[in-house]
Formats: C-alpha cells, sequence, structure tokens
C-alpha cells in the first residue's frame, strides 16, 4: 500500500510539474506585415520577431509564434489565456482589454495612393471622399471611423488591400509609415497622403495573463531599447526609428 501512495505521489507531482511547465509557456500570435512580422519559409521571421525572440530569451521563458490572419490572431489573445499578440496598436479602444508589453515601435499611420491615381487629397478633409481600403479586424477600420470615413473597403488581409491599391480598386490605404517608406525603397508606385494617426505598436497579452511575467517582459523589452538592440534591428530591416 505504501509503495502504492508513493508511486500516486509521483504521479500527481510529475503532472502537476507538466501544468505548470505549460502554463508558463507563452502563446503569441502574429500577421503577415513584412518586415515586421511575416514567414520565411514556415519560419516567422521579421523586426518585431526578433524582438519578442530576444525579450523570452533573455528571461528564460519558453514561447510559441504563430503567424495568422489578424482577426484570428487578435481574438486568440482576447480569448486565450497565456496568449500574447504582436504588433498591435494601444488606443483608447483596446487599454482595458489586454495587458501591454510596449513599445515594440512608436508608428505613425498614414493614408497612401497608388501613383499615377486620380485622388488629389493632401489632406483628411479632402481624403474623406474617397473609398479606402483597410483589412478585418485592423484597428485602422475604428481609427477610420472616428475621423468620419464613410466610405470604407475591407479586405481578407493587408496584402489584400494593398493590391486592391495598386489595381486602383481602392482609392486610399492606411499603412506604417516604416512600412510605406520601406515600399518606396522597394520601388513600389505609392505616394504619402496625409497623417491619420499616431500610437505605440506593442505586443498585447490576455487580460488575465500574469503580472509578474508581464513585468519581467517590459523589463527585457525596456533593456533593448536603452542598449541600442532595438534600433539595430530596426536599420537590419531598413527601417529607421524617429526617434
Amino acid at each position: 500500500m505504501r509503495k502504492l501512495l508513493l508511486l500516486v505521489f509521483f504521479s500527481l507531482s510529475s503532472l502537476s510539474s507538466l501544468h505548470a511547465a505549460e502554463a508558463e509557456t507563452v502563446n503569441f500570435t502574429t500577421e503577415e506585415y513584412p518586415p515586421f512580422n511575416y514567414r520565411d519559409g514556415k519560419t516567422p521571421v521579421g523586426a518585431t520577431v526578433e524582438q519578442v525572440e530576444k525579450i523570452m530569451t533573455d528571461i528564460g521563458v519558453d514561447y510559441s509564434i504563430e503567424v495568422l490572419p489578424w482577426a484570428r490572431a487578435y481574438n486568440e489573445a482576447l480569448t486565450a489565456p497565456m496568449t500574447c499578440v504582436f504588433v498591435a496598436a494601444h488606443n483608447n479602444e483596446r487599454d482595458k482589454l489586454f495587458k501591454w508589453v510596449e513599445p515594440l515601435l512608436v508608428d505613425r499611420n498614414v493614408l497612401i495612393k497608388h501613383s499615377g491615381s486620380s485622388v488629389t487629397a493632401t489632406t483628411l478633409d479632402e481624403a474623406r471622399k474617397y473609398l479606402v481600403g483597410t483589412w478585418r479586424g485592423d484597428y485602422t477600420e475604428t481609427t477610420l471611423r472616428q475621423a468620419n470615413f464613410a466610405r470604407i473597403d475591407i479586405g481578407a488581409d493587408f496584402k489584400a488591400t494593398l493590391k486592391k491599391l495598386m489595381s486602383d480598386r481602392i482609392d486610399l490605404m492606411p499603412i506604417s509609415e516604416f512600412y510605406f517608406d520601406k515600399l518606396k525603397q522597394d520601388g513600389d508606385a505609392v505616394e504619402k497622403v496625409t497623417v491619420l494617426s499616431e500610437q505605440p505598436m506593442s505586443v498585447a497579452c490576455h487580460k488575465d495573463f500574469p503580472d509578474d511575467l508581464l513585468k519581467k517582459m517590459q523589463a527585457a523589452l525596456d533593456k533593448l531599447i536603452a542598449d541600442g538592440t532595438q534600433k539595430q534591428i530596426f536599420l537590419k530591416y531598413g527601417l529607421h526609428l524617429g526617434n
């Protein structure tokens, strides 16, 4: 009987340790939005992916990163414990929905047009008369509605919206200013119209995410910023931080 009890005890202890290890694993979700986060084959890569990898390596916590359509990536962090989504704009609407690690970058979002299109807008007020595209689940849909844009086309994802812009099926689209600069460097026929918004771009974790782990992640990110590593990562991808 004693041997049986000891066997049960050690089995339960092992199971408890396994559950503790599983609970410590952080599941990250992200989207295809190069050069910040995207897939190289099946491997997640990019300027923000590297930051997340360095953060988790620095604090010694197991993690996974999965590239998904944005609406699904966002919903996973909203509903699944131990899950964080990046890169998420930290705005008033989302503030209480998540716990935040930030900033992976501070970005301006600009409206762009296809070069040679008939769009003549140079201000937000002038841009409101045009058809503006964004993608499902992205914060820019709310930003556009709050800015009183009435004609909004919702695409499946970022790539689909950019394709619509380049084929003149939409007139304008919002985009990270960093990514706009990268498109210009790559020779894409796009032009900046006006600034739409400015916000910190962050890691957004489930509302029940452990506070002690969140603090460790924030401290690791603060270190990346302070020692210049974050800036070097962005320069590696041809992106120039504004600060």
